[in-house]
């Protein structure tokens, strides 16, 4: 059964600045089927639309053209959304709360039983190494840790999908084995883990399958078994799939 579901979608941004309108492609006619219990791996260069896709299943953009679906239910049903564990690549985090305060008011809009709160803060922020920066203000926070405390906040409440935008993002080599091995538990669990990167060692590492998006396109959709045992297979295919479209050019040392 599919957790999530990509139907012909594509999302255009449109600004108007001074009487002109100009448009954006974010998406361009995706189709994408991702099973419950999967992990699976969105791999692109910055813009190329990986972002857009995570916005797309959480109802914070609506598509242009097409349907998305998050768990059998249109991707903005509030029911569905109570399902879903989030966090994006930054962070948004009230910083003068503590750690364990802010993830109490999550637990809390989580409609967690007001019994259990603050038993299950305590075990998540020490799943995610804050158990002893607990009490300290979120202000206080290294970068890699208030990616810790916003992956407690997609977790608190034990959800069935879990989307993670660009998670390993200013982690040290250390945090980013850690994030890993959560990801492999959420696996272990039954969970369904999508997550966005261009860090193609760590995707290669954990995905039952990827997805390359070049310009906001699906170019490439590959199972483990191409890559798993095949030295920089995942890597090659990359390089072949994408398309610049920033304007710089490859690096030449001839």
């Amino acid at each position: 059964m599919n957790a999530i579901r990509f139907q012909n979608v594509s999302k255009i941004y449109r600004r108007s600045h001074l009487g002109r309108v100009t448009e954006t492609t974010g998406l361009s006619g995706l189709d994408l089927d991702i099973q419950k219990g999967e992990v699976f791996g969105l791999l692109g260069l910055n813009g190329s639309g990986k972002t857009t896709a995570i916005k797309l299943l959480m109802g914070l953009h609506h598509p242009t053209k097409g349907e998305v679906e998050t768990l059998g239910r249109r991707a903005s049903d509030v029911e569905v959304l109570a399902r879903i564990g989030y966090a994006p690549e930054a962070a948004y985090l009230n910083k003068t709360l503590t750690g364990r305060e802010n993830l109490r008011l999550f637990a809390a809009l989580s409609r967690i039983p007001r019994a259990e709160i603050e038993g299950r803060v305590a075990e998540m922020l020490d799943k995610v190494g804050l158990g002893k920066a607990m009490d300290q203000r979120l202000s206080e926070y290294s970068k890699g840790m208030l990616q810790r405390a916003s992956l407690a906040q997609a977790l608190i409440h034990d959800p069935e999908l879990v989307i993670l935008d660009e998670p390993v993002t200013g982690l040290d080599p250390l945090a980013i084995k850690e994030v890993r091995v959560l990801i492999l538990w959420l696996k272990s669990k039954g969970k369904t883990v999508l997550f966005s990167s261009h860090d193609i060692s760590e995707v290669e590492r954990v995905c039952d399958r990827i997805g390359i998006l070049s310009g906001g396109r699906l170019v490439k959709v590959m199972k483990q078994d191409e890559w798993r045992g095949k030295p920089d297979a995942l890597e090659t295919a990359f390089a072949a799939a994408v398309v610049r479209t920033d304007g710089v050019g490859s690096i030449r040392m001839e």
